[in-house]
């Protein structure tokens, strides 16, 4: 409501599965390599989130990827299809490890990171994986990637003056919502709070353009 219709689909929505499509058992756990528990605890929540591990395991990306040098989608469709087809009971997550820097320039092999941090970095590296070669395509249409639709939205801000009324909406696409979890005692709540409107007064106030 209220924002351009896409002019490409990237990916058609009705192939996204959110359920396994092949029945999984589990995969191979991570070694720490050195305060890389961050790292791991990460790919793990990354290898089983559905939707992304039947692509990835599909292999369609690499099929048709025509990036040159580091690619993260790549990256992550050999690290789950090693995770899930490995009969070790743990391996190690050397492919990711070995592209550390790439990911995040300030991350450092050895080094304590966030794994917030580090979740957001990587899924930020699949969506400009899944962007390259299309710089010119208009915001709507970049929000169709498969990384885009199952992580990602559109945050709307909804300004309404109190003395005459006038709307002013501005539309900006996410990967992740910071919410305030201390301050709930559930999602909904966290969630509710998020969007919870707020006056603009003082400082924050300024003048309608009507």
């Amino acid at each position: 409501e209220g924002m351009a219709p896409p002019q490409r689909i990237l990916f058609p929505p009705e192939k996204i599965c959110m359920a396994w499509q092949q029945r999984q058992r589990p995969g191979a756990g991570l070694h720490n390599l050195g305060n890389t528990c961050f790292l791991n605890s990460v790919l793990q929540c990354l290898t089983y989130t559905p939707p992304l591990a039947n692509y990835l395991l599909s292999r369609e990306h690499s099929r048709s990827c025509r990036q040159e040098g580091f690619c993260m989608m790549c990256v992550m469709e050999a690290h789950v299809n090693k995770v899930l087809h490995s009969s070790a009971s743990a391996i190690q997550p050397s492919t990711v490890i070995s592209v550390l820097t790439r990911i995040g320039e300030h991350f450092q092999l050895g080094m304590q990171e966030d794994a917030h941090e580090f979740l957001r970095y990587t899924v930020d590296a699949m969506q400009r994986a899944r962007l390259s070669g299309s710089s010119d395509l208009d915001i709507s249409s970049q929000a169709t990637t498969i990384v885009h639709q199952i992580f990602g939205g559109s945050l709307r801000s909804r300004v309404t003056c109190l003395s005459c009324k006038a709307i002013s909406d501005t539309y900006e696409a996410f990967l992740d919502i910071p919410l305030d979890i201390k301050a709930a005692s559930s999602l909904n709540e966290a969630l509710e709070d998020f969007v919870k409107p707020e006056q603009l007064d003082g400082e924050n106030g300024y003048k309608c353009s009507k």
